[in-house]
């Protein structure tokens, strides 16, 4: 809707109260709340002011005042509140210069999908996903348990036995399909959804492929949604990437493919997996600043506590058709030239979208600038492999730390265009090192376990 149109449809609807949300630099969605009399052309079109230095990663006290400026395509009734409201995502912009702000997540995915155009490559990047908790785990099969009024009736999934099973195994059905309705109901189109490999109701939810931004929004939505309807059940849901030890993690498969003039580049009929030479050097880009990118897409430190062999974790960065022990997997559902893609499955949900997003983009287009040939393809389970052969497959970084010296070393493919900045490197940097030295300097829970009768 244009500015004008969401103020008709607000008074026409009975609207009486406007959410102006955004991201924070880690990824959390924020949101401010004004009355129906605040939205005018003028203020959306001004912005409304917030404190900029009570959001993470973004402005010092000194220089806190900043703009969320709506965007008005987003506009959106929210389906969570009593009172009728419109939700809207906003760009930050800085109220002296009116320029957009560096650090803003969602300013960065912008600008990747402006340099893929000026680039000459492509004119859009397409992406897609997944997800997440539980009376269903397979430790309460002794325990009393909400399902079925306080009885044990066992009928609960198996460490690594999680997939597809039907009820009365499957509990949360309902649950998932009310979360699939109220996604749909802001316009995202979903296209299945079913229970996932883990016990304790690990769940995935597939939504179609968009644009960047707008797939970094839907995102930003979904896990608004999942936690929302998981808590009206008096549940809670998490996208922490490895909760449970022993089974496993969750990420966020992210499906990427190029487009020019409605074609897609990725396909050629000739090649290997009916991939173009384009293709090709998109995953070699992805897989040369592999190490790097992961500090944007893998970036807590529990992140490195999924990518681990022996869980269907992508650990090894190599390509492979319709192998999912590769780090990056070509899909074989359809010969339809539209559908030839790439999935990427290093990134976890804990990743900030835009910026995820974004630095895998900047990395495919590093790549097929410098026409960077990935390693041949592993068409074998990389699980059976010996150690002989695996020695020479590079693999992910073993922990944040290391995800953020690669970052540190290689991060010159980021700054093409202007797309990510010094200072928003820096920024991340600075931030997620505290983070490493929270969980270095704090005794775990498993050490007194192991240590505390030394």
């Amino acid at each position: 809707m244009t500015p004008s149109e969401v103020i008709d449809f607000c008074k026409s609807n009975g609207i009486g109260i406007i959410d102006l949300r955004f991201t924070d630099l880690p990824g959390t969605l924020q949101h401010v709340s004004v009355p129906l009399s605040e939205l005018t052309e003028a203020n959306l079109a001004e912005g409304y002011g917030f404190d900029g230095s009570s959001i993470r990663g973004f402005k010092s006290i000194d220089e806190s005042d900043m703009l969320l400026i709506p965007d008005t395509t987003t506009a959106a009734t929210d389906p969570f509140f009593q009172i009728p409201t419109l939700h809207m995502i906003c760009d930050v912009m800085d109220p002296i210069t009116r320029d957009s702000y560096s650090r803003d997540p969602r300013h960065v995915a912008h600008k990747a999908e402006a340099y893929l155009k000026d680039s000459g490559i492509a004119d859009t990047t397409n992406s897609a996903y997944y997800f997440i908790d539980s009376d269903e785990g397979f430790w309460n099969t002794g325990a009393e348990s909400t399902i079925g009024g306080g009885n044990n009736l066992a009928y609960r999934p198996r460490n690594k036995e999680g997939y597809f099973p039907a009820p009365p195994f499957d509990t949360f059905q309902d649950i998932r399909s009310e979360m699939v309705q109220k996604i749909e109901h802001f316009g995202i189109i979903v296209e299945k959804h079913h229970h996932e490999v883990a016990t304790a109701g690990q769940a995935e939810i597939d939504v179609r492929y968009d644009s960047l931004t707008k797939m970094a929004d839907t995102i930003a939505i979904l896990k608004y949604v999942v936690k929302n309807v998981a808590k009206a059940h008096g549940k809670v849901a998490t996208f922490m990437p490895k909760p449970l030890f022993g089974d496993n993690g969750t990420g966020m498969h992210t499906h990427q493919s190029l487009w020019r003039d409605g074609n897609n580049l990725f396909y050629d009929a000739n090649g290997y997996a009916m991939l173009s030479a384009t293709c090709r050097h998109y995953i070699g880009g992805l897989l040369q600043h592999a190490p790097a990118l992961l500090a944007f897409a893998a970036p807590t430190t529990n992140s490195y506590k999924r990518l681990v062999p022996g869980f269907e974790a992508p650990v090894n960065l190599v390509y492979s058709v319709r192998n999912r022990s590769a780090c990056i997997r070509i899909p074989t559902y359809s010969a339809s030239p539209s559908a030839r893609r790439l999935e990427f499955r290093a990134p976890d949900p804990s990743c900030n979208p835009y910026l995820a997003f974004s630095a895998m983009l900047m990395a495919g287009i590093d790549g097929v600038i410098n026409e960077i040939e990935p390693p041949d393809p592993v068409d074998q389970n990389l699980y059976e492999m010996s150690a002989a052969e695996l020695s020479s497959i590079r693999q992910v970084p073993s922990s944040l730390g290391e995800a953020l010296e690669a970052l540190e070393r290689d991060n010159e493919f980021l700054m093409r265009g202007g797309v990510f900045t010094d200072d928003l490197i820096e920024t991340w940097l600075e931030s997620k090192k505290v983070d490493v030295d929270d969980l270095r300097l704090r005794p775990h829970p498993y050490e007194f376990f192991k240590y505390f009768d030394a």
